[in-house]
């Protein structure tokens, strides 16, 4: 497993090794002494969640406050998404910064999003499967949401060849730095 570090404190890529050949291919998508290691220290994972969205569908930005904030280690099992994370973690070096990757079954590359921090994916393909583990349980007291284009942030989301669609919850979020 390829770690790599974003340019936001804790955000990290991981890319497993595939092996294939001409009867398909194996590669193991997590490994806990690993992720521990990388992450510097042990998480448990509570949650696992599966989404299939069709192209041009936008989720996020969406996190959860304490003390239900979650992790989340998210990757492509069919399809595309351009994936971001967004530093809202206060008194942070990096408040309101973000990077954004492309997440395909292809690349199999995976985000490490830990708590504190928005996220979202934008479809780039007909449709994609979205996987995800999180450290804690769904709280819907909990939840929060900011526009996906706040201005203030300036995602460079791809351009898709149309609108995002977007869930009625996700299109009445709020910036993150209401004015």
């Amino acid at each position: 497993m390829h770690v790599e570090p974003t340019a936001l404190e804790g955000v990290l890529i991981f890319t497993p090794k595939r092996f294939g050949d001409d009867r398909g291919f194996f590669m193991e998508s997590f490994n806990q002494r690993v992720f521990d290691e990388a992450v510097g220290q042990p998480t448990a994972f509570v949650q696992d969640n599966h989404s299939r969205s069709a192209k041009g569908v936008l989720r996020g930005l969406h996190f959860q406050n304490a003390p239900h904030a979650q992790g989340k280690l998210v990757r492509v099992a069919a399809g595309a998404v351009f994936d971001v994370a967004v530093d809202i973690r206060p008194g942070s070096t990096t408040f309101g910064r973000w990077v954004g990757l492309e997440l395909s079954a292809d690349n199999q590359r995976q985000l490490w999003i830990p708590p504190g921090l928005a996220h979202g994916f934008l479809v780039l393909s007909d449709s994609a499967d979205f996987l995800y583990k999180t450290t804690d349980y769904y709280a819907p007291q909990a939840e929060g949401a900011i526009r996906w284009d706040d201005p203030d942030l300036a995602i460079a989301w791809p351009d898709v060849g149309m609108a995002p669609l977007l869930s009625p919850k996700d299109a009445a979020a709020p910036r993150l730095n209401p004015t």
